[in-house]
This record gives structure tokens, C-alpha cells and sequence, in this order.
């Protein structure tokens, strides 16, 4: 390895030895610029890489908000705001109890790049805390939300920093947030949230943009293999938004899904997917899809266990892991293979261990990387903030036809670079290295800050 690189890997070993998910973030994206490093000498001396891996400003704060039962309760928000380089921090907000600052980082980390790839003018940044909303009330949500906000208004702005939806955080919780934020501030600042509901400044085709965004990359990676998602099989893990909606628009191009999964238990239903129960199990009754089985007694259900994530098991010609990080191991990139899997689309920030992606990549698998193939939620957040900032609203086509051209325009660049640094068809380091040189371009032209 470049001795630069090396250096500033080890370097960041050492001062975030702690923090497991960030640094296997950091070694990803900086193994796959050895070549871009070897062409500018000038990136040593001038620190650009340990500029690039050290957030801008953590912030990390208490929160506490009382149940129904008048018990309180304290969970621990965070916000990183990474990098300004190319416009206000951007990324979005996560509840859930596996919340910590590694995955605040290494998600926030991941968004600088992913960010830079939509062409668009936003930096990077992540936010979230350990809170559950699973079992809760509306008004034990709405009470943390607010308690949440209470801090976090200091540090946002839509010139600043502009959180959005991620993990246990969507249109309820962004409502209750931005009534918080406005309440505080006194203003009506429409551009400080985005993923809001439409009646008050949100975008059409907000929720199903990172779905459909996978959708358009994956389209444009098969096609560039001579290939397609016609009479495709794929399996897609997750059923909230990204997995429902990449579901919709792969069905759109002739595929067909046969199994979606929650962090219970996984449904397998050779005939297909019952897409509209599925919306109606998850998005309007909130519950478990093992209900599915009600309608559907003709399909399977598999549970997960501590050992075993059922649905990379099931043969399929396309996987689209779309639930959390690191859920595709090696061993299920073992099955997928064995199995005569294709193509994976990362729906979900970094779904994929690096064994599993360098065993992919090793078995002429192709990769669509998480920062390139669900940079769509984040694009369409940014035209979410341009409506704001003009008072208008674009119509769904609209802002569908806007999303398929920033994801083919991402899918270009990632083969420009991987081809460029000889690496042609590596999409994960094409994906790394063309949003470096834009972030390593405005690095450059803003001096030493």
C-alpha cells in the first residue's frame, strides 16, 4: 500500500480504536484511492486525506422525555457534522438502540461521499440516538422528538445543517420535529427538514425515492453488462421504504421479488410478493411481516435468528440487501454466489462486510455501492430544499424524471473514474474515487480550513 495511505490508516486506527463500523467505513474508501493518491504527491504534504476522515464538529447531547406512566427516561442524541466542503451538512436522523458515535460517524462519513456523487451542493453530516420508537406511543414520540429538537435546533439551519428521515425516524417524527424547531425559532424555515409531509413543504416522491433511485442505478449497471432486471428473481431484505419502493420499480421493469424480510423473520412466496399487503402491514398497521402469512397462507415464513439471516439463502438472480450495515456477511455472500447471484444493489448504507464485497467482486459479481445506488433519497432531499427555497412544488414525474437522471448521471461517474484508474467494472472503487476528486477539488480550492 501507498505509504501515505498506510500512514493515515493507521493513524486513524489508533485515535478511533473504538469505534469498529467507522473505521471499516475509512479503510473501504481510502483502499480504493491508491491510485488517485499515487498521482498527486501534493496530497501528503498538504493533509488532505486526514482532513477528509476527521469530522468537522461532533456534537453529543442528553435527552430526556417522560413515558405515559409519568416515568423519565434518558437516551443520548448525536449529531456529526463532517464536512461543509460542498454545501450545508446533509444526512439524516436515526432511532434506534444500536445507536452510537462509530455508526454516527461511519454513516456520516459514507454521506460526504455519497453527497458529492448526486452532483448537488451538499456536505455531509449524520445524526440519531439510542432511542426505540418500537412500542411506543404518538405521544411518547412526539414527547422525545421534542425534547430531541430542543438541543438539536442550536446546531441546524438550511443554510447549515439539514437533517432528514433515516431508521425509526420518518414522516411522524419529522412532523414532530420540525413543529419543535418552529415553535423555538419562531419561524417558518421549511428548508431545515427535508422528508416532510407534502402539506407543509415536502417533496412528491420523497419516500419512494431511495428505492427507486437503487432501481435506476441497478438499471443502468446491467445495462452497461449487457444484461437487465427483465425476468429477473431478486430478493430484497428490509421492508420499509427503501425495500418497498426498490420492490415497486423493480416489478415496473419486469422483475420479480419472491421475498422481503424484517428484523423478526423473513416471507418467501415463490408467486411473488403481495407488494400492496406488504404497504399495508408496514406503513399503515405498523406491524410484523409474519402477518403476511394471513392472506398468503401458501407462503413461507423463516425466522432470523442470532446465526442465521434467512432470506440471503433463497436462490435468487439479484439481491438488494436494503435493512441495515454488515447484514450480508461472507457466509451469505458464500449462499448468494452458490445460489448464482449476479448483481447486489446496496440499498442500505454499507449492508455489505468488506469480506462479503471483495468475495462479490472475486466471483465477477457486480457491486452497485451503497454511497452510488441509494444516493437517491439524499438527491431528492436536496430538491426538496430548492422547492422550499422557491415557494414551489414539482410535480411526481417531475421529480422522478429528475431522480433517474441524477442516478444515471451517478452510475456515469462511477464508470468514468473505475475506468479511468483501471479498474473498469469496480463500481465500489469507481463510486469512491469519482466522489473524491470532486471533495479533493473544493479541498484544494479552499485553502487550509
Amino acid at each position: 500500500m501507498n505509504e501515505y495511505l498506510k500512514r493515515v490508516l493507521d493513524e486513524t486506527s489508533v485515535k478511533n480504536s473504538n469505534e469498529p463500523e467507522f473505521l471499516q467505513a475509512v479503510k473501504e474508501v481510502l483502499e480504493s484511492l491508491e491510485p488517485v493518491i499515487d498521482a498527486h504527491d501534493d496530497y501528503d504534504k498538504n493533509a488532505f486525506l486526514e482532513r477528509m476522515v476527521e469530522p468537522e464538529r461532533i456534537i453529543s447531547f442528553r435527552v430526556p422525555w417522560m413515558d405515559d406512566n409519568g416515568q423519565v427516561h434518558v437516551n443520548r442524541g448525536y449529531r456529526v457534522q463532517f464536512s461543509s466542503l460542498i454545501g450545508p451538512y446533509k444526512g439524516g436522523l436515526r432511532f434506534h438502540p444500536s445507536v452510537n458515535q462509530s455508526i454516527m460517524k461511519f454513516l456520516g462519513f459514507e454521506q460526504i461521499f455519497k453527497n458529492a456523487l448526486t452532483g448537488l451542493p451538499i456536505g455531509g453530516g449524520k445524526g440519531g440516538s439510542d432511542f426505540n420508537p418500537k412500542g411506543k406511543s404518538d405521544n411518547e414520540i412526539m414527547r422525545f422528538c421534542q425534547s430531541f429538537m430542543t438541543e438539536l435546533y442550536r446546531h441546524i439551519g438550511q443554510d447549515v445543517d439539514v437533517p432528514a428521515g433515516d431508521i425509526g425516524v420518518g414522516a411522524r417524527e419529522i412532523g414532530y420535529l420540525f413543529g419543535q424547531y418552529k415553535r423555538i425559532k419562531d419561524t417558518f424555515e421549511g428548508g431545515v427538514l427535508t422528508g416532510k409531509d407534502i402539506v407543509y413543504g415536502g417533496s412528491l416522491a420523497r419516500k419512494e425515492a431511495t428505492g427507486y433511485g437503487l432501481i435506476f442505478f441497478m438499471r443502468e449497471m446491467l445495462k452497461q453488462h449487457n444484461n437487465s432486471l427483465q425476468g429477473k428473481t431478486v430478493t430484497i431484505s428490509g421492508s420499509g421504504n427503501v425495500a418497498i419502493y426498490a420492490c415497486e420499480k423493480a416489478v415496473e421493469y419486469g422483475a420479480k421479488v419472491v421475498a422481503m424480510c424484517d428484523s423478526n423473520g423473513c416471507i418467501y412466496d415463490k408467486n411473488g410478493i403481495d407488494l400492496e399487503l406488504i404497504k399495508q402491514i408496514k406503513e399503515v398497521e405498523r406491524g410484523r411481516i409474519k402477518e403476511y402469512l394471513n392472506k398468503h397462507p401458501e407462503a413461507e415464513y423463516i425466522e432470523t435468528t442470532k446465526d442465521n439471516y434467512p432470506i440471503w439463502n433463497i436462490k435468487a438472480d439479484i439481491a438488494l440487501p436494503c435493512a441495515t450495515q454488515n447484514e450480508v456477511t461472507l457466509d451469505s455472500a458464500k449462499k448468494l454466489v452458490a445460489n448464482g447471484v449476479i448483481a447486489i444493489g446496496e440499498g442500505a448504507n454499507m449492508p455489505c462486510t468488506a469480506e462479503a464485497t471483495e468475495y462479490f467482486l472475486q466471483n465477477n459479481v457486480l457491486v452497485a455501492p451503497a454511497k452510488a445506488a441509494n444516493a437517491g433519497g439524499v438527491a431528492t432531499s436536496a430538491i426538496e430544499m430548492s422547492q422550499n427555497s422557491m415557494r414551489y412544488s414539482y410535480t411526481f414525474e417531475e421529480v422522478e424524471e429528475k431522480l433517474d437522471k441524477i442516478m444515471t448521471n451517478i452510475f456515469e461517474s462511477c464508470k468514468k473514474a473505475s475506468d479511468q484508474y483501471g479498474c473498469s467494472g469496480n463500481y465500489v472503487a469507481g463510486a469512491n474515487i469519482a466522489a473524491f476528486q470532486k471533495l479533493a477539488k473544493a479541498m484544494r480550492a479552499q485553502g487550509i480550513v
